[in-house]
């Protein structure tokens, strides 16, 4: 382990991972909580993760993030814990009494987020979840734990929505995405996992005038920031959620993991990743 003595030093492991936004959030709050440590980037190769995370500690960090392609890896890596391994992934690892342990907070970041813009969200019977990949495994996860009484997952390789199905249990209802508009109507919250909206890719075509007058809308995607999903939904007067919200928020654990501290996602730290992003 490093030395105590020593600033604590937490990393982001990704192939590629520069254009992460996680230095910049962990930076903000180790100066605004005046916390001696530091954030990095380490971007290792898929040939390299093994030996990279084994030895984490050797490489001078107390914990790290993990991204594409890595975040399945690392489970046979690590302790994962009952999230990670319900989600079938993880993004923040920490040692426990010298045992790299693994988690996934991209749950509670898509809740914790929910909370903050949507109070009552969860009065929602029916929640429809577009995509079935591994965010939307989180997010359903984070929607069953809450006490959602059904999450219709739409896909259109249907046999992955399936897949989660089995997975989580008869809770979750594997949906053919040419029926998404008749469940439109019932869905109390509509969420978009997918990169549908994001920039360079495909819109999300969908008719927002379905949905009912209290429900929510919320999307994982934060290039742009304003996706037409969330403008839609604000043009219809509905509450709305952004991608932004939850990176923030799920990076509240690991930081209290690494260093001690929870701190929190304030509207000066969001100004302040905003402002990178419209740079980018």
């Amino acid at each position: 382990m490093p030395n105590e003595t020593t600033p604590r030093a937490a990393c982001l492991i990704g192939w590629p991972a520069a254009h992460s936004r996680s230095p910049l959030i962990h930076h903000h709050w180790l100066r605004s909580m005046d916390i001696p440590g530091g954030y990095s980037i380490e971007s290792i190769p898929p040939e390299g993760v093994a030996e990279f995370v084994m030895n984490l500690s050797k490489h001078g960090y107390i914990g790290a993030n993990v991204t594409i392609p890595h975040k399945e890896r690392v489970l046979k890596l690590t302790s994962p814990d009952r999230r990670a391994r319900a989600v079938g992934a993880a993004n923040t690892l920490w040692y426990d009494h010298g045992t790299l342990r693994a988690t996934n907070t991209d749950i509670e970041g898509f809740i914790d987020n929910l909370d903050h813009c949507a109070h009552d969200w969860d009065h929602a019977d029916d929640a429809l979840v577009l995509g079935a990949g591994g965010s939307s495994r989180a997010v359903v996860f984070g929607l069953l734990e809450r006490g959602i009484k059904h999450v219709y997952v739409a896909n259109r390789s249907l046999d992955r929505a399936e897949a989660m199905a089995a997975q989580f249990g008869s809770q979750v209802v594997p949906l053919a995405w040419e029926h998404v508009a008749s469940m439109l109507p019932r869905a109390s919250l509509l969420v978009n996992t997918t990169s549908l909206g994001m920039g360079g890719q495909p819109p999300l075509i969908i008719d927002l005038d379905l949905l009912p007058d209290q429900a929510v809308v919320a999307d994982l995607v934060y290039v742009p920031l304003d996706t037409p999903l969330l403008a839609g939904a604000r043009a219809r007067g509905l509450r709305t959620a952004d991608g932004l919200g939850m990176l923030l928020y799920q990076a509240v654990r690991g930081f209290e993991l690494w260093f001690g501290q929870r701190p929190d996602v304030t509207p000066e730290l969001r100004r302040l990743v905003e402002a990178d992003l419209t740079v980018a």
